[in-house]
Formats: structure tokens, sequence, C-alpha cells
């Protein structure tokens, strides 16, 4: 892995990359909705390469421990591009990311000569080069997200999947459905040439990965930003478990709040990292989606049959905005979310073949991030419904040994990781590109993580809390966090919920746990804070035996909380607190503030063990000094040594009430070591 030594790139506006400017010299403007066939083109007659052997039936496997590495594709010939949608007019506005070849003539399917093929990789190439098999995600349903009408989707649509022997998915089955930003089948957007590209290659895409699945096309009525966000949250309302976007544009500081239309846990949601190269594009920085880069992807006399490197025009970058998930633990030279996760095939030198006759005459091939989207979002569906609570985009991080970890190529000059591919993580292709398809699928736990409920809770203010919360199934360790009421915090890892409530009220308590395979399961109870009335009998010490793990609400100097095993032994349980014992001149404290309730008397007790290397039998060399508020109430020393626990138990003067602090103060003199070890404190109420 690469350090994360590279500064964080700023928002930038969409630029056109080298690549394309060169590509299409001389041609006019790149980024218009509808751009005309090159006269001189190609006639569609045989695929881009050489076809690679079809698909094996299930995923191929990767060594256990070890992620496979792609081998690099040679450097492919640069052909002239267009892309298909106009670019941006204005702000709040998003552009597709399909690029379409324009060196390959149009060919309706009714005039391909008979055993012609079209040009572009077919399902089955893509089902080779990925290892995936055509029999997986029936009664799953992908979505496609995408802005204004093509006319004649359905109807390409059948052309498409009857060429390459696919099963029929038609309006009348009800397995295509065609709707608006409301859901709804009529009135549809507004028809565009250039938008109808972009969701010709979407839908063939769904359809090459996960034949057997169901698509929904949610045509947003613009581009503008906020039309496209309601057909996300509309695609999710319909019951897609599988959303992809091949759209983006440039970061913006709102976006954090927009990031709401992509927040739908047990979805997963693909978008396009861009086709500008190195830069940040949203919402492929959103912290809840699977941000697709992309590869140039060609046939090889390798195992596997297939060469890749990083397409030059992949999108990467750091998001100024958007937080880093929890799940993104590589090393990515950004503070806050990086782009991208995962990638496919999106060079449009090595391109897929689509059909499109509204635009376009029937044949051609397009490439951009805009194809790798769907195959990733359909390769989700290949595997399985995602966990209810789970964001789906933390699962390749869970299983990188089940992607082809792309190693070579570049989209730009920063370097490594977030220019340059290279070992693991990288920007422009993430972590890599699907094998099989276990990388994609809800984990390895043995059952459901679920987190039980420990019922509605009611406290008193002032009066100390201890509650355990536990967790079952999914793939220990889990990690925990909580919404409690004020004073009340939870250990992140015991789960084990402690401190003194502050402000009487109903509370709604949320406590949620992360599994190790980015599973997530929660609980929400009330939890009812009274107001304290006369004297209820009590104990008010938050965490008094510290088996929290955790020394809070405690303070203390370094070093005083241990577990069973370093040198001492608890008195109950496996935890512990060791004042002194170094054998330097040395003070420990140990200390917690309470509230003890008007009109209660209180006590303190504790257990208390104490060793010493010390051999007078008269002077007090090493002393522990117990004090409430200001005034001392017990001193030990090493002449009190005994072999195990001793319980002492002091009464508190009745002036003790209202917030006191205990404090435990163990000093050592310059040699011979005293250890003061306490254990299951108490200040008890009555």
């Amino acid at each position: 892995m690469y350090a994360d030594s590279q500064p964080e790139q700023k928002p930038r506006q969409r630029r056109v990359p080298g690549w394309l400017t060169s590509a299409c010299a001389g041609r006019g403007p790149i980024m218009s909705a509808t751009v005309a066939v090159a006269a001189a083109a190609a006639v569609m007659l045989a695929p881009i390469t050489a076809s690679a052997a079809t698909t094996s039936a299930g995923a191929h496997p990767a060594a256990k421990g070890s992620q496979p590495t792609a081998a690099p594709a040679p450097a492919v010939k640069q052909h002239p591009v267009a892309r298909a949608c106009a670019t941006p007019a204005k702000r709040d506005e998003m552009s597709c990311f399909a690029l379409r070849r324009t060196d390959i003539k149009a060919v309706l399917e009714k005039s391909l000569a008979p055993d012609a093929t079209p040009s572009g990789y077919s399902p089955a190439n893509l089902d080779s080069a990925y290892k995936l098999s055509a029999t997986g995600g029936s009664g799953e349903t992908v979505a496609i997200v995408d802005a204004m009408n093509d006319p004649n989707a359905a109807s390409d649509l059948a052309t498409y999947r009857s060429q390459w022997g696919l099963p029929a998915c038609t309006v009348a089955s009800g397995c295509f459905r065609q709707v608006n930003q409301a859901g709804a089948t009529s009135p549809l957007p507004a028809n565009d040439t250039g938008w109808a590209g972009e969701e010709s290659l979407d839908v063939d895409m769904v359809s090459a990965i996960c034949p057997l699945c169901k698509i929904i096309l949610v045509e947003a009525s613009s581009a503008d930003n906020a039309d496209l966000y309601a057909a996300e949250d509309e695609a999710v309302a319909l019951g897609a478990k599988f959303v992809s976007n091949s759209w983006g544009g440039s970061e913006y500081s709102g976006q954090t709040t927009d990031d709401a239309a992509f927040n739908h846990p047990g979805v997963a949601i693909t978008v396009s990292s861009g086709d500008d190269g190195t830069g940040a594009e949203y919402p492929a920085t959103s912290q809840y989606v699977t941000a697709v880069g992309g590869t140039t992807l060609t046939t090889a006399s390798n195992s596997r049959g297939w060469a890749e490197s990083a397409w030059s025009g992949a999108g990467s970058g750091c998001s100024a905005y958007d937080p880093k998930p929890s799940w993104q633990t590589v090393t990515t030279s950004c503070s806050k979310r990086a782009e991208a996760d995962v990638s496919a095939v999106a060079d449009p030198n090595t391109g897929v073949a689509v059909y499109q006759t509204y635009g376009e005459s029937g044949w051609v091939v397009y490439g951009g991030t805009s194809v790798a989207s769907p195959i990733i979002a359909s390769v989700y569906a290949l595997g399985g419904t995602p966990g209810s609570q789970d964001y789906p985009a933390s699962y390749p991080y869970a299983h990188p040994t089940s992607l082809f970890d792309v190693t070579a190529g570049s989209n730009g000059s920063c370097g490594a990781p977030l220019c340059t591919a290279g070992t693991g993580w990288d920007g422009p292709t993430g972590l890599g590109t699907p094998d099989g398809t276990q990388a994609f699928s809800a984990g390895t736990g043995t059952t459901t993580l679920t987190v039980a409920s420990p019922g509605n809770q009611s406290t008193a203010t002032g009066h100390a809390v201890s509650l355990t919360m536990s967790a079952t199934g999914g793939t220990a360790p889990y990690t925990w966090s909580a919404t409690l009421p004020p004073g009340l915090s939870i250990n992140t890892g015991t789960g084990v919920i402690t401190g003194t409530p502050t402000t009487t009220g109903s509370y709604a308590a949320t406590v949620t746990v992360h599994d190790s395979a980015s599973h997530v399961a929660s609980t929400t109870f009330t939890w009812t804070i009274t107001a304290t009335t006369g004297c209820t009998a009590g104990q008010l010490l938050g965490n008094p035996g510290f088996e929290s793990g955790a020394i809070a609400p405690w303070t203390s100097t370094a070093g005083v909380l241990n577990e069973n095993g370093a040198g001492e032994t608890a008195h109950t349980g496996t935890w512990y607190a060791w004042l002194d014992g170094y054998g330097t001149t040395h003070t420990d404290t140990l200390a917690q503030t309470v509230t003890i309730p008007s009109g209660c008397s209180a006590s303190l007790s504790f257990w208390l063990h104490i060793d010493t290397a010390e051999t007078t039998t008269t002077t007090q060399f090493d002393k522990l000094t117990v004090t409430v508020g200001s005034a001392t109430v017990a001193t030990f020393s090493n002449l009190n040594a005994i072999p195990g626990y001793a319980l002492h138990t002091i009464s508190l003067p009745a002036s003790d009430t209202g917030s006191i602090t205990l404090k435990f103060t163990g000093t050592e003199d310059s040699s011979l070591q005293t250890s003061f070890v306490l254990d299951d404190l108490g200040i008890n109420t009555s």
C-alpha cells in the first residue's frame, strides 16, 4: 500500500481530458446531446477483439488470503469517441458518462450480414472476463436512474436480448418497467437522443450481467440534481435493491445534505466515477454509494483469458466534503471519502456492444464508466439481496481477495495511489474488478446479526447505570454505538452502558452494533429519567468494577486500569484499578464525581489489596489516601499489606450531599514498590 502523503484535492470544474480532445480533434463540439456518426465509419461485422472462453458455471476461486492480480492489458489503439450527453449548462445539473465510438457505423439488426456479430464485447465476453454465471439473480430487481426519455427503450432492449440469446424481458411480462420520477408510466419525460444512448447502454449491461433480473428504468424529468435525486428515491421506493447511476458532476458544498437521496441501508447503489481522469465527482463521492472506476480490458493467453489495466479516463479523487466511510479502511491519501471503490471495463477502445435506435441507427459501441456502473450493480444482484441494515459499498472491502487487483495504468500525473494503479487500492480502479460475486455478497457470518433489547429502562437522576448490551450472529468482533440520555455512554468494544443520568425526560435510546463483515443491527427502547425525590436506595458509582474494559466515567493517571494477567488479579471479573507498584517516586490517582441526593445517607465501600516489597514494620513509606470532597476519609500504607483483598466500608458525613468527588491517591517513594489494587467499589445511598 501507499503512504497517505498526497494533498487532498479540492472541487474542480469539469474538464475535457487530453485523450478525448485528441481523439476528436477537428470533429466539432464533443459534448452535444446528439453527435453525428462519422462519415468514414467502419462497418460492424466482428467484435473489437477475439472472444475469450465462455463463462464458467460459478465464481473463480481466489487463493485464500491473497488477491488475484489482473495481467496488465497491452496498449490499445485509440479511436475517436463522442460524449452522448450535453455538457451541464447551469449549476445543479448533471451529465451522463456514456462515450460512443464514432469510427464504427451503426447497423440495424436486420441489416447484419448472416452469421455476423455486432462489434463490442458481448454478454458472454463479460461473464468470461469477470467469472460470472448467467444463472443467478432470479427474482432480483435492478433499477437504472437516468434523465429524460428513450421512446425506444423497450423495443431496443428486446433486440439486444434476442441477439445474444438472453430470455425476453418485456413490459407485458412485468420484467421491464419504464417510469417517470414519480413512479408512473405516464407521462414520461421529454425525449432526448443523448440520454437515450445512456439508457440503452444501461439496460443492455444489466441484461448482459444478470439476464434473470427484472429491470426498472426510472427517468428523471430533467438532468437537474433535484429531479435525479427524486428519481433515486423513487427507484428504492419501487422495491429495487440495486440501483445504478451513470451520471455525475462537480462536487459542491451542499452535497452532504443531498446524500439523503443515497442513504438507503439494504440497497446497493453504484455510481460511475466519471470519464475525466483525476478529480472528484459527485455523487460518486457520496459516503453511501459504491463508486465505480474503469479499466481497459483485452483478451489474453493466460489462465484467466483476459488482461486489465486502469483506463486513462477513469475518474478518481478525494472528496472535499463527504467524510470517509468507516469501511474505507485502506490507504487512499485522502482525509475524506475517496473514489473509486471497485471498477469494470470502461475504455471505449475496448467497449461493449449496445443496441440504440433513438439517436442512433442500431448496433453501436459504447465505453465510459457508464458501462462499469450497471455492470457492478448487476454483479451485486447476482450476489444476492443485501442485509437490511447494510451499506453494500462495504462488501468489497470485507472480501478484497475475491477481486482481480488491477496493478497497471494511470489516469493522471498525481502518482500512487490516487492516479496510478498498484497493489491493493488505487483511485482509478479501487480494490479491483469482479472475480465472481463473493466480493459483492453480504459476508460470511453464520447467522443474521441481531442485538437483544434490554426492555424499557427507568433511572433516577444522580444514580449510576451499568447496563450490558448483547448481540448474536454475524461475524465477531462487534463495534457498538448508541444514542442515550444525557450523562450516559456506551463502551464501543464491550457494549456496556455506564454513567449517571443528569436530565429528566423520556428518551428513545437506540443501540447499534456493527460486525466485522460490515453488517449492522440495532434496537430502540424507552429510557425514562426521573427526578430524585426523597432518598431512593441505590449505588451511585458508574463502572464500579471496571468491567466495561474502559476507565470512564472514572478519571485516572495512565496505566491504572488493568486486566487479569497484567501482574495482579481482580477481586471479581477481569478488570481492576492498580495504583503505584513501580518502585520509584510515583503518584497515581483514580477519581469519580457523583451526586448524592438530598436527604440520603451514603456510605463508601471498596475491596482493597496491598502488596509491598518494603520490609519495615514501622514506617509508612508508600501511601494510599482516600478523599471525599475535601475531606480525607481513610489512609493506607505499605504497613497494611495483606495476601488477598479486604472490604472497607466508610460512612460518609451527612453533609456530603450534592455533587462530590471520590478520589484515591497513591504515592510511592524512591525505592521498593507498593501496589494498591482496587475493585468492586460503591457509594451506596439509603
